[in-house]
């Protein structure tokens, strides 16, 4: 089991910056991704930023958020974020922690419970 908090949401200004956090807990042997999504009103979650945990910490990012948004991860406070700038209102959104666990048999995701995320003037 693994169990992911996340935090740092909040509202901010068009053009301003936030970090969000996702502390984990629980048996992280086998994870071997963490990701954040952002999920629209009426929409499907989609992905936000990905890394690999291993693979020398690969990451990867949606287009709209390319330049904007990085990703990176303190291991000893195992904890994963999410730094975001130059932020737009269509940035707003809930934003989801996600890791991806294998036991080398099963696949198994886990979600945060999301933070949500305002850009308003």
């Amino acid at each position: 089991q693994v169990q992911l908090v996340e935090s740092g949401g909040g509202l901010v200004q068009p053009g301003g910056s936030l970090k969000l956090s996702c502390a984990a807990s629980g048996i992280m042997a086998g994870v071997y991704a963490m990701a954040w999504y952002r999920q629209f009103p009426g929409k499907e979650r989609e992905l936000v930023a990905r890394m690999r945990v291993n693979h020398g910490g690969s990451t990867n990012y949606a287009d709209s958020v390319k330049g904007r948004f990085t990703v990176s991860r303190d291991n000893a406070k195992r904890t994963f974020y999410l730094h975001m700038n130059n932020l737009k209102p269509n940035d707003t959104a809930v934003y989801y922690c996600y890791a991806e666990h294998s036991d080398g048999l099963t696949q198994t995701p886990y979600w945060g419970q999301g933070t949500q995320v305002t850009v308003s003037s």
